[in-house]
């Protein structure tokens, strides 16, 4: 199924492709969540439409990061009840997200058949936007493999804890092994300074040049900032509250060079799980016209 749609696409005239970006991490506590909020309403602040998807379908926080009411989540979108675009909610500068559901086992552990469902529930979209950024759960689960390798660019969010880099090394691996991903964009979060964010890299690097073929790139070291903290605690983004913080200005420049990343002429690579959405919605409707 998700080959017959990826063919139907690559037969479209001039698609529009939105840049998507997953952002994982191998384990949790390591800050892909702050990264991935915090990066997309720095985008925002730039003009750009965003919306970030929390794959973190069965212990959703993103929407609780915030102190966003929810009403309804993915799981009511699988189930039919509603479509994507009712469950999204508007955060800050304007960024949309999609809510997950949090303490339901069953949104794990899609099967084929509700990722054929999700993807065709982005299809339906009405919402225009620039940039997709998918926050993962921790781990290596098949919903974490799916989401990544369906992202044009995969940041590999990692602190300085043996754990961290073990499981990234792990993630990476299974990605490049099983699934032909090549190239992964690394950020050294939480970190006392530059020095040590290149020290991190250069240790993961180190082991990734020996065992495996993948392109590795630093693309942000993020200092370690009590005004995170603050932030959380405010239930809010520290780019917004904190924006002259060591940490927000490292963010900050982060996602002025995402948005420099090349998107590809046409879709390919990978699951391309997000297949339908990486098309000016326009030209959807006048596909659905005929």
């Amino acid at each position: 199924m998700i080959e017959d749609q990826a063919s139907s696409l690559r037969r479209m005239n001039q698609p529009n492709l939105i840049k998507v970006i997953a952002v994982t991490g191998g384990k949790g506590g390591v800050g892909k969540t702050n990264i991935t909020l915090n990066t997309a309403i720095a985008m925002a602040k730039q003009g750009k439409r965003v919306m970030v998807l929390d794959a973190d379908l069965g212990l959703a926080n993103i929407d609780v990061m915030l102190g966003l009411r929810v009403e309804k989540n993915l799981s009511h979108v699988l189930s039919g009840e509603c479509l994507l675009e009712e469950v999204l909610v508007e955060g800050p500068a304007g960024i949309k997200i999609a809510p997950a559901t949090s303490g339901t086992q069953s949104m794990t552990e899609l099967t084929p058949t509700e990722h054929a469902g999700l993807i065709r529930a982005f299809s339906e979209l009405q919402s225009k936007i620039d940039v997709l950024i998918v926050d993962t759960a921790a781990g290596i689960s098949d919903m974490v493999l799916s989401f990544s390798r369906a992202a044009q660019d995969i940041m590999v969010v990692v602190c300085d804890e043996p754990t961290s880099l073990t499981d990234a090394y792990a993630l990476i691996k299974i990605l490049n092994r099983d699934h032909g991903v090549f190239r992964f964009k690394v950020v050294a979060n939480m970190v006392r300074n530059l020095r040590e964010g290149q020290e991190l890299f250069a240790k993961l690097s180190k082991v990734t040049n020996r065992f495996l073929d993948v392109a590795l790139e630093l693309v942000a070291t993020v200092p370690f900032d009590e005004n995170i903290r603050k932030a959380v605690r405010k239930q809010k983004a520290i780019v917004e509250v904190f924006p002259s913080s060591p940490a927000a200005i490292a963010i900050t420049n982060l996602a002025k060079q995402a948005l420099k990343w090349p998107v590809p002429a046409q879709p390919g690579g990978h699951l391309e799980f997000f297949l339908e959405q990486l098309v000016d919605q326009g030209t959807e409707v006048q596909r659905d016209k005929v």
